[in-house]
């Protein structure tokens, strides 16, 4: 019997070294196949001009050279923006001090929203990556800072020059020679500044969402010092305002790149980063199902804009929608031309699980209902004339193993599992983060 059982043994010991030996041919065979197929896409024709930088190479990041990158810029915009004690500006009483600009852009829910739509002043709780928030009884909806578009992403937006699903914001890139549209409302004059996107937007967001910057605030808080660290060159009486801030929050958001996501790794040299399903799936990415026909920026996103006949937030139950709201027409509602109605920017692709709402109307609750959704690219949203739809909108014909596997490399090899490092331990005022209601601080197993 010993002997039998020894020479099973060494035959099951053969046969799992056998195997081990097959298989290492064809990683290796994958790894060199999706290689090839990076460089064939690359716009650069390098696989390593998808390396995103690390976040404390500054110089390497891209910046506005109106806004250079500093350390001290960074670690200001990292605390002012969990920090709830800026909520001042509230509509009401209740809800000051209680919510921050992490309340709709959470790290570990890839810094979007935890719920389908993002609610500042006149939310409350938090749940897990603030899958709860909801609106305060004490507001009414149409008092509520609520977006009626699913907040984009702010993960590699260093890459965006044009922010917005209709790219409205940034006076340079798509928006050059597009003057004339900026007299449109208050935020888009802000574009007269001359500055991209980030810090475009960002001057008008602060405002918008309610959040309050002048000297006493600071000083009371601790953060007149950050200011004075971060602005030495700016006179002193223009140094504590929102416009300062803005610059400060942008510095801080253009550091957050999931550069340890798996895929990083990979293109970094470490085959095993990625495996075999993750392999194939970007084989597929680079290859087959061609997506990169619109993702081939550095952060696998473009400033292209396409029509996709996705639904509207309005479609489903949600706050301050309408069929006629503005952000509906995409491009459009900026260009105010029809040939770019519905038509929405092409988004970056990492750490798209964590919170699971995708495109601009939330109208997908999965990666793989999305997949399935681009395979077979039917439109789905019955305001949109097909004749409207991207002639990039076509079925990609991927059996379900193809979509399992393209879903794999989405759903893991681009996702970097450490984003709240960006996160502080603690915010200047002490305070709960990224809000600081009753329900959220018991939410956050936090007090005040």
């Amino acid at each position: 019997m010993n002997n039998i059982f020894k020479i099973s043994v060494l035959i099951a010991f053969i046969g799992i070294g056998s195997c081990t030996k097959d298989q290492m041919p064809l990683l290796i065979e994958l790894d060199n196949e999706l290689r090839a197929k990076i460089i064939e896409k690359s716009p650069e024709g390098t696989a390593e001009f998808y390396i995103l930088p690390n976040e404390t190479d500054l110089d390497k990041i891209p910046q506005d050279p109106k806004n250079v990158l500093t350390a001290e810029k960074v670690e200001l915009g990292k605390l002012m923006f969990y920090e709830t004690a800026l909520a001042q500006d509230a509509l009401k009483e209740s809800s000051k001090g209680t919510y921050s600009c992490a309340s709709c852009h959470i790290p570990a829910a890839g810094f979007r929203p935890g719920n389908f739509q993002g609610i500042a002043d006149g939310g409350e709780a938090f749940g897990i990556n603030g899958s709860d928030r909801r609106k305060s009884s004490n507001y009414e909806e149409d008092e509520l800072d609520v977006q009626s578009a699913r907040p984009l992403s702010l993960t590699n937006v260093a890459y965006v020059e044009n922010t917005f699903w209709n790219g409205q914001f940034g006076a340079t890139a798509v928006n050059e020679g597009t003057q004339e549209l900026w007299h449109q409302n208050e935020a888009t004059e802000l574009n007269f500044e001359g500055f991209h996107g980030i810090e475009t937007q960002n001057m008008e967001g602060l405002h918008t969402h309610r959040i309050a910057i002048n000297k006493p605030l600071l000083d009371s808080l601790g953060y007149t010092p950050l200011f004075d660290a971060a602005f030495a060159d700016i006179a002193v009486e223009d140094r504590y305002t929102r416009r300062t801030a803005s610059f400060a929050f942008s510095a801080y958001i253009r550091t957050l790149l999931t550069n340890q996501a798996p895929f990083q790794d990979w293109l970094k040299g470490n085959n095993d980063a990625l495996g075999y399903d993750e392999k194939k799936g970007g084989i597929l990415f680079f290859g087959k199902a061609n997506c990169t026909k619109c993702h081939y920026n550095e952060n696998l996103g473009s400033l292209e804009f396409h029509v996709l006949g996705v639904n509207d937030m309005d479609q489903i139950p949600s706050f301050n929608t309408s069929p006629d709201d503005r952000r509906n027409k995409g491009r459009g509602g900026f260009t105010l031309k029809e040939e770019d109605y519905y038509k929405f920017k092409v988004p970056q692709l990492y750490n798209m699980r964590g919170t699971e709402f995708y495109f601009h109307g939330s109208s997908k609750r999965s990666i793989e209902d999305l997949i399935d959704y681009k395979n077979l690219a039917k439109p789905e949203n019955p305001r949109i004339d097909s004749s409207l739809i991207s002639p990039k909108f076509i079925p990609l014909g991927l059996t379900d193993m193809e979509k399992t596997q393209l879903v794999a490399f989405i759903k893991n090899a681009l996702y970097d599992p450490n984003l709240e490092r960006y996160q502080p331990t603690s915010v200047l005022s002490g305070q709960c983060f990224p809000n600081a209601d009753i329900i959220s601080q018991e939410d956050l197993n936090c007090g005040n």
